[in-house]
């Protein structure tokens, strides 16, 4: 059993919720895009070492490392054009 936990949500619904958000921007091309957007995975836990083991056990498939950022935050991330998709391990006390 893992000490982390992963707050994900239903898969599905999210890749659905994806489709709707381009078709909406393609029939209306009036509303304005961000130049740069990103999607987080958030990994919870309280120690160090375990948000560390979240964030690397989500930056596997991805294809990419997991980068310390100093006290206590571990992030991974892939971009897919100016869309990036982040996991991100974040202290407790942050959280808060």
């Amino acid at each position: 059993m893992s000490n982390y936990v992963i707050r994900s949500g239903d898969r599905n619904e999210f890749l659905a919720g994806l489709r709707e958000l381009v078709d909406f921007l393609t029939a209306n091309p009036a509303v304005v895009v961000p130049r740069h957007a990103s999607v987080a995975v958030l990994v919870d836990a309280s120690d160090s070492a375990a948000r560390r083991e979240g964030v690397e056990s989500l930056a596997a498939p991805l294809g990419v490392p997991t980068e310390d950022l100093g006290q206590g935050y571990f992030d991974a991330r892939r971009d897919f054009g100016p869309v990036a998709y982040v996991a991100v391990g974040v202290p407790p006390e942050e959280r808060q």
